[in-house]
């Protein structure tokens, strides 16, 4: 059954709105047909770091068109963005507030991106590490039993592309890649929309921890394992190496 929509506190109001870091006015910053978008951006960021709680009313499309230097129609687009996301709730002759927690869609790449730079950044990875054990491990394991020739070679690829990566930057996509064709390879359409959540996860870890090179020779062996035991189409084998692979990602954000 779903959970009943949250309705504001009785009484609550908006959070004060504090300026912007920085010189430049926000309206200036926000350009053509993205406008609404860039304004989404920054009130979706101020609602998970925690500047307008649960329940908490919003600024009123007056005050928030005054803060970013905008039109009205684009703060209208920017909160029905929000709303899609699963952050605000709007009742006409109410307002705007933003909703509980579990309504959130954390799947969504905006979320996950902005719970990333929000001050406990390093606690919601660790949240996703424990997502990743129950999904990833499995998933290796189908992809083992379940993988075409023709996606073992873009396994094997991603696998490659990591190794030759000039840039550390350039490796972490290939990285994306290697675990989301895994995720391909199952076969099961289920999984593949969760290689938003893992694309995120492998994106932002890297925001907060400094590989050094010893370590990324050490990962991409643990990489290889697993792509070893998934053409092997060793099940057992492939499940093992990924959580081998978990366990030093772990390391990693313990040292963060």
């Amino acid at each position: 059954m779903k959970n009943q929509q949250t309705a504001p506190r009785t009484g609550s109001r908006a959070p004060a709105l504090e300026p912007f870091r920085g010189s430049t006015p926000p309206g200036r910053r926000f350009l053509g047909s993205s406008v609404h978008h860039s304004v989404a951006q920054e009130i979706g960021s101020r609602i998970v770091r925690g500047d307008f709680p649960e329940g908490s009313s919003l600024p009123n499309e007056a005050q928030w068109s005054e803060f970013f230097g905008v039109s009205r129609s684009a703060i209208r687009e920017a909160i029905k963005i929000l709303m899609a996301k699963g952050l605000l709730n709007s009742r006409p002759k109410v307002g705007t507030w933003v909703e509980n927690r579990d309504r959130w869609n954390l799947l969504d790449r905006d979320v996950l991106s902005w719970y990333a730079s929000a001050p406990n950044a390093l606690g919601f990875l660790r949240t996703v590490q424990e997502f990743r054990y129950i999904i990833e491990p499995e998933a290796a394991a189908l992809a083992a039993e379940r993988r075409s020739d023709s996606e073992m070679t873009e396994i094997t690829r991603a696998l490659e592309g990591m190794a030759n990566a000039p840039t550390l930057s350039e490796r972490t996509r290939a990285d994306t890649q290697f675990h989301l064709a895994i995720l391909k390879a199952t076969h099961n359409e289920l999984l593949i929309p969760l290689g938003t959540l893992i694309e995120s996860a492998l994106n932002n870890l890297f925001v907060h921890v400094t590989r050094e090179a010893n370590s990324l020779r050490y990962a991409q062996e643990l990489h290889a394992e697993i792509e070893r035991r998934i053409r092997l189409q060793d099940p057992e084998g492939a499940r093992q190496a990924v959580r081998i692979l978990l366990r030093d990602t772990d390391a990693m954000i313990s040292k963060s």
